[in-house]
């Protein structure tokens, strides 16, 4: 086995959005994600019970824990060792939490990963803050903190996709499957935050790759919608909502639909509930087939793109040889939680 370079890493975070893992975790989980924004407790109570249906379990903790080990299984295929280690923003294991955990253990310097390929506040500098939260709560033998980059257009994660299409189009019924009409579905937010980090940073990223994606899966048309919105309806967000859109699709004459998740990298609630609930049931009342393409998850190729990522830092890559099949912008990395782009802190 062999050790990081001196000038390189000797750890690794895996930074994500943390959810409960049991029923009795579901509100204080809620309210830890909440707090701050007003939002009245009917709200939280109708959320929970989206928890609450699958057991108040949600499925991105152990995701994380099975793509961590990927992570360590390519680490051990490659003969190096560095360390993963898993935080949380909001549930145990807490980042701060993870960070002390880092520090104890001589951790010096680590990449830090965040389930979020996207750019705009809530997909990249609200996790540079949280870093700066985690370094801060363990003091001054807290470990330099490296966040990678955003990686919406890399190569593998459009591959992933891709495929996964093709496997979900396989379960539609050979009848409908040629005319099956592909959805891509991101996570919608409010339009003052989407362009809060630059014009539509986010919005455009998300097309960008539905658009690799897919072109990759071999289909000339695709419709882009988004989900999960929350909040007072008067504030407006991005639409169109993928409910309102399969509805439509539905009046059109269309018999088959294929939705892919491209905004999330892992099966995670909103996936489990939104699509595998509320809207398969929407299509199965409706009489049209549906199918759902899984998300990354912890597939060994999404082990692959997470310490390829680590590669461009470890080697100082320059900017022509990094992993990337984009033309929309995408920031780089920020140490210690410094914001890689100054419009986003506005």
């Amino acid at each position: 086995m062999t050790l990081f370079g001196s000038d390189g890493f000797d750890g690794l975070l895996l930074l994500s959005f943390g959810g409960p893992e049991g029923s009795e975790q579901v509100m204080p989980f809620l309210e830890n994600v909440t707090r701050g924004r007003g939002i009245p407790p009917e709200r939280l109570a109708a959320v929970a019970e989206h928890y609450l249906h699958f057991g108040g379990v949600s499925p991105i903790n152990g995701i994380n824990r099975d793509l961590i080990a990927a992570i360590e299984a390519e680490l051990a295929r490659r003969e190096m060792h560095m360390p993963v280690f898993f935080g949380n923003r909001n549930w145990e294991p807490y980042i701060e939490d993870a960070v002390a955990q880092m520090r104890d253990n001589g951790i010096r310097r680590a990449a830090v990963f965040s389930t979020s390929a996207w750019g705009g506040y809530s997909g990249c500098t609200q996790y540079q803050e949280d870093i700066t939260r985690g370094r801060a709560s363990a003091g001054p033998g807290a470990p330099e903190l490296t966040k990678l980059r955003q990686y919406f257009d890399h190569p593998l994660l459009v591959e992933m996709f891709a495929d996964a299409i093709r496997e979900a189009a396989a379960t539609l019924p050979e009848a409908v499957r040629g005319g099956a009409r592909l959805v891509f579905t991101a996570h919608s937010i409010p339009l003052r935050a989407a362009a809060r980090c630059g014009p539509d940073l986010y919005e455009r990223q998300v097309g960008y790759t539905s658009a690799l994606v897919a072109a990759a899966a071999g289909y000339r048309e695709y419709d882009q919608v988004w989900q999960s919105r929350s909040g007072p309806p008067q504030v407006p967000w991005l639409e169109p909502d993928v409910g309102d859109h399969l509805a439509a699709l539905v009046r059109s004459g269309t018999e088959a639909v294929i939705v892919c998740p491209v905004g999330f990298v892992a099966d995670h609630i909103e996936v489990a509930w939104d699509l595998d609930n509320e809207l398969a049931q929407q299509a199965a009342d409706a009489g049209i087939a549906f199918a759902r393409a899984s998300t990354p998850n912890a597939q060994p190729r999404f082990a692959q793109l997470v310490l390829g990522l680590v590669d461009e830092l470890r080697f100082d890559l320059p900017a022509a040889r990094v992993v990337a099949v984009g033309a929309v912008p995408g920031y780089g990395c920020s140490i210690n939680g410094q914001l890689c782009t100054p419009a986003c802190s506005s």
